[in-house]
Order: structure tokens, then sequence, then C-alpha cells
């Protein structure tokens, strides 16, 4: 599910107008845009960033497209080891979960945690999801 450019976390204000600026507009856009190393590297020097910045961006744009994740199980996922799609497609659902239970517990990133059910469907979807970003 396509998320508005400026809703994306790890987008500045600057950032953001820049690429609104090019016609990127969306989650979906900017992974269109940045599914290549080259692309990545390329769009970075026009935003004048590194491209550690763009592939984050990129990362989370990947994720995105998992209906049920939204910024804050993004941010989860993240620091439980999982930023993109292709990743979490390879994932356990059970381990995912009590990853994100214990990354959870000491850096209180979400206010609730995500069902079992959730984590499997994330998983089911990841998996029938095209793989677009190229390393």
């Amino acid at each position: 599910m396509a998320k508005a450019i400026g809703e994306m976390r790890g987008m500045t204000p600057e950032i953001s107008k820049q690429l609104t600026a090019k016609g990127i507009k969306d989650s979906n856009q900017l992974l269109e845009a940045v599914a290549k190393p080259a692309d990545r590297k390329k769009l970075a020097a026009e935003l004048g960033v590194a491209t550690s910045v763009v592939l984050d961006l990129a990362n989370r744009a990947d994720l995105a497209r998992v209906n049920g994740i939204g910024t804050v199980f993004a941010d989860l996922l993240e620091k439980a080891g999982v930023d993109t799609v292709k990743e979490l497609a390879t994932r356990n659902p059970d381990n995912l979960l009590a990853k994100m239970t214990e990354v959870n517990s000491s850096d209180q990133v979400s206010k609730r945690l995500p069902q079992l059910a959730d984590v499997q469907n994330w998983i089911a979807q990841a998996k029938e999801l095209p793989k677009l970003l190229q390393y």
C-alpha cells in the first residue's frame, strides 16, 4: 500500500520537497525510482545526501508494500533485523514475533505488538510480492 512521501519515516521536509518536485509523491514511485544501486546513487547525488539515506528510504518504501505494516511496525521490524520484503519473506513467524517482542521490551518502539496471525500474514504477503530492490 503506497504511503505519501511526507509520511515516510526518515523523510526530511527538504528531501520530500525535492522528491515531489521530481514527480515522486509516494512510496511506490520512490521504490520504482531507486530499485537499482545505480539509481540510488544518482538520486542521492541529486538530493545531496549519502547513498545510505536513499537506501534506508528505499527499504522503507519496500516494506510499505505489505498491508498492515505501518511506520511503527516497520520500525520494530527494522530493529528486529528485517528491513526489506525479501528478508521478511524468509522469516519464521514465531521466531520473528519473539525477536520483535524482545526488541520492543528493551526499546519500547510500540505500545502494542502484532499478533502471530499478523506476522504470518505479512510473511505470506512478502512471499507473493515481487522482489523489486536490487543490490
